[in-house]
C-alpha cells in the first residue's frame, strides 16, 4: 500500500518533525528557508498533508492548488491568523497548530522585554556607545516590578506562563482582561477587569493576544492615552494588534514610559523605521519560541498532528 505523501513548505523545518514524518510517510521538502508562495504552489499538488513552516497563507487558492488529496494541514506555530480555518474545515480538511509547547519560551521573552524596557537597557547601551555615561545619582532611573500592578491582555497559556514567572518579582497586583473571567486567573490570584480599568491601573501592560478582527489595532492613540505616563508596554502576541504609528507617538511624546516588542508591524521593520531611532524601546526580531528545545517540541507536535490526521485519529491540537 502506498505511503501518504507529506509536503513540507521550507527546508528549515525541525529535524524532529521530518524524522517523525518519515517513519510513516513519504516526505517532500521544498528547498530553501525563504520559499515564495509561487514556489510552494508549484510543488503542492497531489500531497495528502502539508506541514506549514513560516506564515504562509493557506487560503482558497492554496487549497484549490493542493487538490482533492489534501487531508491535513499542520502549522509550525501557535498562531493561526495565516490560515483560513473556516475554509479549510469547510472542505473537510483537518487543521492543527502547536500551542502550549512554546508557552515557556515566549514567557521568558516577555520577562526579558519587560525588565529590559523598564530598566532602560537599550538607552543605557546607546549612552555607552556615545561615550556619555554619567555619574549622576539620578541618571537613567527606571521602573521596577516590585510592588507594581501588572496587566495581562490575554490570559491564555502564554499569559498564564508569564504571570507564574512574575510571581517571584514581588508584584503587588495582577490584572487581566479578555472575553470572560477564567478559573486559571482566579487560581493564580489575578483579578478580571475591563480593558479600560487594566490600562488605567497597570504599571506594566503585557499584550499576549492573537490577531483577530477584534484585536487588530487594539493598541492605538486612545489606548496608549489611557495608560500611566510611567507605564511599560510589552507585546509578544502579534504585531498588528498595535498601531505602530500610535506607538511611535506615545514613546516620542512620553505618553508612556517605554516599550518592549518581540513582534512588530511591519515585520521585519525597515532599517530606517522610526521605532529603531527611539531610545525608550527594546526590540527583538520575533524570537519568542526560538529555543532549540521549543522548536524541536513544536516540530514533534506539528508532525504528530499530521500522522494522527492521516490515520483518522484526533489531532494533538486541532483548530
Amino acid at each position: 500500500m502506498d505511503r501518504p505523501r507529506v509536503f513540507v513548505t521550507r527546508s528549515d523545518a525541525p529535524d524532529s518533525a521530518i524524522e517523525l514524518l518519515r517513519t510513516k510517510c513519504d516526505v517532500t521538502i521544498l528547498q530553501g528557508d525563504t520559499s515564495t508562495s509561487e514556489e510552494v504552489l508549484q510543488a503542492l499538488p497531489g500531497h495528502d498533508a502539508v506541514l506549514i513552516v513560516g506564515h504562509l497563507n493557506v487560503n482558497s487558492e492554496f487549497l484549490n492548488t493542493a487538490g482533492p488529496n489534501l487531508k491535513v494541514v499542520s502549522t509550525l506555530s501557535a498562531g493561526y491568523d495565516h490560515l483560513d480555518v473556516p475554509e479549510i474545515k469547510r472542505r473537510g480538511i483537518k487543521v492543527g497548530h502547536t500551542p502550549n509547547v512554546l508557552s515557556a519560551a515566549v514567557a521568558e521573552i516577555a520577562i526579558l522585554l519587560t525588565l529590559s524596557a523598564a530598566r532602560r537597557s537599550h538607552e543605557g547601551r546607546l549612552k555607552i556607545d556615545e561615550g556619555k555615561v554619567l555619574k549622576s545619582y539620578n541618571w537613567l532611573l527606571g521602573q521596577e516590578l516590585r510592588n507594581s500592578t501588572v496587566g495581562i491582555v490575554g490570559l491564555g497559556n502564554i499569559g498564564q506562563a508569564i504571570l507564574k514567572r512574575l510571581l517571584s518579582f514581588e508584584v503587588n497586583t495582577f490584572l487581566y482582561t479578555g472575553h470572560s473571567e477564567k478559573k486559571a486567573g482566579k487560581d493564580l490570584g489575578a483579578k478580571f477587569v475591563s480593558l479600560d480599568e487594566l490600562l488605567a491601573q497597570s504599571d506594566f501592560v503585557i499584550a499576549v493576544t492573537p490577531l483577530t478582527n477584534e484585536t487588530r489595532g487594539l493598541f492605538n492613540d486612545t489606548t496608549f492615552g489611557k495608560m500611566k505616563r510611567t507605564a511599560v508596554f510589552v507585546n509578544v502576541g502579534r504585531g498588528q494588534v498595535v498601531d505602530t504609528d500610535a506607538l511611535v507617538r506615545a514613546l516620542k511624546n512620553h505618553t508612556i514610559f517605554a516599550a518592549g516588542l518581540d513582534v512588530t508591524d511591519p515585520e521585519p521593520l525597515p532599517v530606517d523605521h522610526e521605532l529603531l531611532k527611539l531610545p525608550n524601546i527594546v526590540l527583538l526580531p520575533h524570537l519568542g519560541s526560538a529555543t532549540v528545545k521549543t522548536r524541536n517540541d513544536m516540530g514533534i507536535v506539528a508532525a504528530q498532528n499530521i500522522l494522527n490526521g492521516l490515520s483518522g485519529k484526533p489531532l494533538v491540537y486541532e483548530l
